[in-house]
């Protein structure tokens, strides 16, 4: 009987549904007989094995920051040493000593990088700026060290794979582009709502200010908001704007309640002020939109540019200028055939390029070069 290669992905902070990690990477791995594909996670919600998966829980989420990166850590280790993989996949930087030990036990190891953490750190507003600047360069030097010994790095965009092609040869850009019919809707454009959404974590460096204020600027238009709020002091100030009173506040909802809000609105809404984390992303929720045919409001980076008015799928804004983004909204309710053009013209984009069917490939030439 032919040997499986046991494929374990390891998490201690992503919930065990992860868009990522388990519906495009565990769910596409799952597919391949040759392979014995496992999810172990940290959310007290038990084991189970769905869609070919099999998921091991370690325990309840931890309640701190500092309890997860150390206790939730060694039970994920622990599960992990246990398992007996042949190649383990990471997808949490604090993991990463893990990766480490796993290698000395003369195993296979995948470090994925879904964000550019020494970046993501300049941002964190609970930390004071002298803290965040020394945990970056702490963080990049770190990286360095750790992250050539791993057998492959993977990471989520162009931009995060040149920096790690420094440290480690053995990496590719695996994006976050959507499943090409998890959010499509034939629902005809002429029976959608006058509505535009936003989808995604809600806080002040996303933008949630400027579009609140924005929504005070037009008539007649509902803004489908779609996420939990981070910061409750900016949750309690946008909730004060006279443009409150056209959020349908939705709070989190699953992936079937996000087709759902797509499927009704008719442009999606994606400001990211501009932080070095941001200029260079490729946020899931931009090609979602687009993936559901739908127009794109977007922020006016280069990238972002080139992916939005390239495809004249969207219009882009300064995200710090809330009259900016009320005109684009303006714009796409007073000009329908053309805001109906800019989503099928994303629509395709996506059907040709921008789609997780791609990236699936890449995802498996990456295991059959380790294996």
């Amino acid at each position: 009987m032919l040997k499986l290669t046991k494929i374990v992905h390891l998490t201690s902070v992503h919930p065990r549904y992860d868009t990522r990690i388990f519906i495009k990477m565990c769910n596409s791995l799952a597919k391949i007989d040759e392979y014995d594909v496992i999810l172990v996670v940290a959310d007290g919600k038990g084991d189970e094995i769905t869609r070919g998966v099999k998921i091991y829980d370690v325990g309840e989420k931890a309640s701190s920051r500092i309890l997860r990166m150390t206790n939730t850590v060694k039970k994920v280790y622990k599960k992990a040493e246990e398992l007996n993989g042949d190649i383990y996949h990471l997808h949490d930087p604090e993991l990463i000593p893990i990766g480490l030990k796993l290698k000395k036990l003369g195993k296979k190891v995948i470090f994925d990088a879904h964000e550019d953490l020494s970046e993501q750190i300049l941002t964190k507003p609970y930390l004071n700026k002298p803290t965040r600047l020394i945990l970056a360069k702490i963080i990049k030097i770190y990286e360095k060290y750790a992250c050539k010994n791993f057998d492959y790095i993977v990471v989520a965009t162009p931009y995060i794979r040149d920096k790690f092609l420094k440290i480690n040869k053995n990496c590719c850009d695996i994006n976050n582009y959507p499943l090409l019919n998890e959010l499509y809707s034939v629902i005809l454009w002429e029976n959608k709502k006058d509505e535009i959404c936003y989808v995604g974590g809600i806080t002040k460096i996303r933008g949630i200010k400027e579009i609140i204020k924005a929504m005070g600027l037009t008539k007649d238009v509902m803004l489908n908001l779609a996420g939990t709020f981070s910061e409750k002091d900016i949750e309690l100030e946008v909730k004060s704007y006279k443009g409150w009173e056209k959020v349908n506040e939705l709070g989190f909802i699953d992936r079937k309640g996000v087709a759902d809000i797509m499927a009704r609105s008719k442009a999606g809404i994606l400001t990211y002020y501009p932080l070095p984390n941001h200029i260079e992303a490729r946020p899931n929720k931009l090609f979602e939109y687009m993936s559901a045919g739908i127009s794109v409001i977007a922020s006016n980076f280069q990238l972002w540019k080139e992916i939005v008015e390239g495809n004249n799928c969207g219009i882009c804004v300064d995200p710090l200028n809330p009259e900016e983004i009320a005109n684009a909204i303006k714009y796409i309710f007073e000009n329908p055939e053309e805001a109906k053009k800019m989503g099928q013209n994303g629509r395709k984009a996506v059907e040709l390029k921008y789609n997780w069917e791609n990236e699936a490939k890449k995802l498996i030439e990456v295991y059959n070069k380790i294996i």
